[in-house]
């Protein structure tokens, strides 16, 4: 049985692309706590070279694990206007929160005949602050639903695959959701400094017609890239050796860290691992708990084999 306390607090923390500083303080803090429970207690990498990305190394890695920290939100432009981080999902009622320099904001989403997004409050907003989803966390007997469960999902497991990992790189990237960037120099970093050349991109992806609720872990083919396709079914032979559930993905859109792995100046294999939600980047993304459950189970799995 899995506690979702954790992800709960994850999905609570305010860190739209740009801002994932808040998030790597918390990251930090959890990790001091726990680590002393670890199978092994890992090697970090954070600062400026870092900028707000945090690096784990457990013991001799050669394989990283991926996990962006950021999310989608909106940044306050003039008047009461809007503007997106990211591809957030803007409807009419949508709550959302944030801080400028007059405190704590609590306040609606308004969409006009243009669909042009604004936000609704007693007094106007500093422009360039940044607003987020209002958290509504739920958890019934099949699913969590909740904002922000992409990537505060991957984020999780990895602190779960943390507890158990004994080689490995575990990568927490910035940017993710707004064009990314912080990719190429963690890439040069794991190249460079440890000599790893294969990754897995612990994210979220959708239902779709062919990936569906409560059948596993969605393990991705391709996207709008395309892997090194020896490398992906040398992932897909070891999950069938695994017994645990998962299913194939194939999408002509779509993207993620193992974008800007894939582009850059290294030969880095890649494949994205992770469980598909419905109503993607909206304050109610919905995912079954068994997929939850497989995609833990295929990390710990995988991270012991390669």
């Amino acid at each position: 049985m899995i506690d979702y306390n954790l992800l709960q607090q994850l999905c609570n923390i305010h860190a739209p692309s740009g801002e994932e500083y808040m998030m790597k303080n918390f990251l930090l803090q959890y990790i001091s706590k726990k680590q002393s429970d670890w199978k092994v207690q890992p090697k970090l990498y954070h600062g400026e070279d870092f900028q707000d990305c945090l690096v784990l190394v457990f013991g001799k890695p050669t394989t990283a694990v991926f996990a962006h920290m950021d999310s989608v939100g909106f940044t306050v432009r003039y008047e009461n206007q809007l503007i997106p981080i990211g591809g957030p999902e803007a409807k009419n009622g949508y709550r959302l929160k944030g801080e400028d320099s007059l405190g704590p904001i609590a306040c609606e989403l308004e969409l006009n005949k243009e669909n042009q997004t604004f936000y609704k409050f007693g007094r106007g907003i500093d422009r360039g602050a940044s607003l987020t989803f209002e958290c509504d966390f739920r958890e019934t007997e099949d699913y969590i639903q909740s904002c922000y469960l992409d990537n505060r999902l991957g984020v999780f497991n990895c602190l779960k695959l943390a507890e158990t990992l004994e080689n490995g790189m575990i990568v927490f990237s910035a940017y993710e959701e707004h064009g990314g960037g912080s990719v190429p120099f963690l890439a040069k970093f794991m190249v460079e400094k440890y000599g790893i050349h294969q990754a897995l991109i612990s994210d979220i992806t959708w239902v779709t017609e062919g990936v569906h609720h409560g059948k596993g872990v969605a393990i991705s083919i391709r996207d709008r890239n395309v892997p090194r396709q020896s490398f992906i079914q040398l992932i897909q032979n070891m999950a069938d050796n695994s017994g645990i559930p998962y299913q194939l993905e194939v999408e002509a859109s779509g993207g993620s860290d193992g974008r800007e792995l894939q582009e850059s100046p290294y030969p880095i294999d890649w494949c994205f691992i992770g469980a598909p939600e419905d109503n993607v980047h909206s304050p109610d993304e919905k995912v079954h708990k068994k997929d939850i459950e497989a995609m833990l189970a295929m990390y710990q799995f995988l991270m012991s084999e390669l």
